[in-house]
Order: C-alpha cells, then sequence, then structure tokens
C-alpha cells in the first residue's frame, strides 16, 4: 500500500532497519549491536548516569535501573519514570538512552529507566510487575535521591506506554506509588487489533500487524491474545472508561500510519469518559518508530511538544 508520510520521513526509510521479530534471537542480536553504538556515541554533557537494583517481585532477581541525574540542579527534583518499546520482546533502557538524557537536561529532572524481563520467556505479568518493583523503588528512596514524592510523572513508547498505561492502573488498584501524570508514546493498548488502523496497516515500517500479533502473542502466551478474560493490566484498553476512574492525567501521541493509532484514540477518549483529564495528538504523515528520524521538522515538533507536556505535569 503507498501511504502519504512526510517527505523527510520519507526520505530516511531506506537507511532504517526492518524490524522483524519472527526470529527473535537474530532481532535481539541486531538491536543490541545497533544500541551498543549508539549509546557509545551518546553526548552526555550534563548528566550524571548511575545504576541502581531494585528489590525483584516475589523473589524474583532485582530489577537494574539506569538512573540521569542533572548536574549541578538544585533538588528536589521532579522525576520521569521511563519504560523502553520493544513490542514486549525486545529492547533495554539502552534504546532510549538518547531521549533519558535529553529528558534529564531538558527538565532538570531524574530520569530513571527500568530494564524489565522480556517476553516470551517471561510473559505477562513479569515485565509489568519488573516496572512496578523499579517504581516502588523510586518512590521508597524519594529522600535519598532529593526526588520530590508527588512529582513523578511515567513515560513510555509503544509497549513501554503499554506498560506505563497499566502500571497507572496497577499502582491506582494497590495504593501504591502516587503517579502524577502518564506520557503514552504510540501505545500498545489492545490485544484484540480490532481497530481500523490495527486491520489496514500490514505493511507500514518498523510494525506492523504480523509484528503486533507476534508481540501479543509472545506476551500473553500462546493462544490468549483476543480470547476473553485478558487483564486490563496487561491490554489497559480492555478496562473500558467503566475501569479508568481515578487515574493520573495523561498525554497519548499517535502516528498517523501505524497499527496502534486508533487504540490510542480509543484509549484517550474512554479516559476523558471517565472523568481523566488527557490529551491526544496525532503527527502528520508519520509511522511507528518515526520518533528516531530526529532531523524530520515533524520529529522535533513531537519532541518540544512531548517536553513541554511533561515540564507542565511536573510543575518545572
Amino acid at each position: 500500500m503507498r501511504y502519504r508520510f512526510d517527505p523527510e520521513l520519507a526520505a530516511a526509510l531506506p537507511l532504517m532497519p526492518e524490524v522483524d521479530i519472527t526470529d527473535l534471537d537474530e532481532a535481539r542480536a541486531a538491536q543490541a549491536w545497533q544500541l551498543a553504538a549508539a549509546v557509545a556515541a551518546a553526548d552526555t554533557t550534563g548528566v550524571e548516569i548511575t545504576e541502581a537494583g531494585a528489590p525483584g517481585p516475589d523473589g524474583a532477581l532485582e530489577v537494574r535501573l539506569r538512573l540521569y541525574r542533572p548536574k549541578g540542579a538544585r533538588g528536589p527534583l521532579p522525576a520521569v519514570y521511563g519504560i523502553h518499546g520493544g513490542g514486549y520482546v525486545l529492547g533495554s533502557p539502552d534504546a532510549d538512552h538518547d531521549w533519558n538524557l535529553m529528558l534529564c537536561r531538558e527538565l532538570a529532572a531524574l530520569v530513571v529507566s527500568v530494564d524489565y524481563r522480556l517476553a516470551p520467556e517471561h510473559p505477562f505479568p513479569a515485565p509489568l510487575e519488573d516496572c512496578y518493583a523499579g517504581l516502588c523503588w523510586l518512590v521508597e528512596n524519594t529522600a535519598e535521591l532529593d526526588v520530590l514524592p508527588d512529582r513523578i510523572a511515567v513515560w513510555g513508547d509503544s509497549a513501554g506506554a503499554g506498560l506505563a498505561a497499566g502500571l497507572a492502573l496497577l499502582a491506582r488498584d494497590r495504593c501504591g506509588p502516587t503517579i502524577c501524570f502518564q506520557h503514552l508514546c504510540s501505545p500498545s493498548l489492545d490485544d484484540r487489533l480490532d481497530t481500523p488502523s490495527a486491520r489496514r496497516f500490514t505493511d507500514t515500517p518498523v510494525w506492523n500487524r504480523r509484528n503486533a500479533l507476534l508481540s501479543w502473542e509472545a506476551y500473553l502466551g500462546p493462544g490468549r491474545r483476543g480470547a476473553p478474560g485478558v487483564s486490563p493490566y496487561a491490554a489497559p484498553a480492555r478496562a473500558g472508561a467503566g475501569g479508568l476512574a481515578g487515574l493520573p492525567p495523561a498525554y497519548v501521541s499517535v502516528m498517523e500510519f501505524d497499527p496502534l493509532r486508533d487504540e490510542g484514540f480509543d484509549y484517550a477518549r474512554a479516559l476523558l469518559a471517565a472523568g481523566v483529564p488527557a490529551e491526544v495528538h496525532l503527527f502528520p504523515g508519520t509511522f511507528h518508530g518515526a520518533w528516531a528520524v530526529e532531523h524530520a521538522a515533524v520529529i522535533r515538533r513531537a519532541t518540544d511538544e512531548a517536553v513541554a507536556v511533561l515540564r507542565r505535569a511536573l510543575g518545572r
């Protein structure tokens, strides 16, 4: 199918690696090589990077966290708890390294990136429980970290945004850490994949219906995708407006030619119906993963807006 991609994004497409998760070992090896080079080349000026470990859920191994602290910033600081994407099967904090450095500098905030376990080796709820364990560690250590406990936002991209939305639900229902804001970029929220965009976009760059099907199959376990009884903590769209009351305010960004586009719109509408403040923005001519084309004007605009939204939510 032919798509009306933004001209700058279209020009960059031949340089972007194809994402194919049919062979996970190969996909993970290729991504690890690409990310290692990107991390080695990253500009860390003005940012102190450390690592910490949170106690793992139910006796699991500790959850690794990467912390980005602005050098010279006066505390106490707000915090952004970041959850990387990767279809629940790929990725690590390295995937968002440049983005987290940028957020740390622009917001003068502590950014904490969680290295959750991946499916299919660790299906739901393991990745979400890792994210929850890391968030609990952050809140329990706000004094030591010099962080404002009432100014902690969660941020995620793609599967990471789905985990961020599930984390907001879990924290609410467990009376756990208080989240002041949820920032969801191209979120993966609905295992049913029955929206018009999920059915239409079968050959879009970076992410398509085939990858989405494989992703949910890995995360939920064989044969569970689309079946009755899937937990809203796994697929937050399953909560419906009736299950979303009391969540933190949200910002949802979606890409025009993305199988996940319509579930992002639907989730924002459901949040609004539940009385939760929500904002949604579609960026024209874009596709899933277009954030990687940092020089494109539409992506610069999306990035500026993301920073502005988080700055406002964190009181900066």
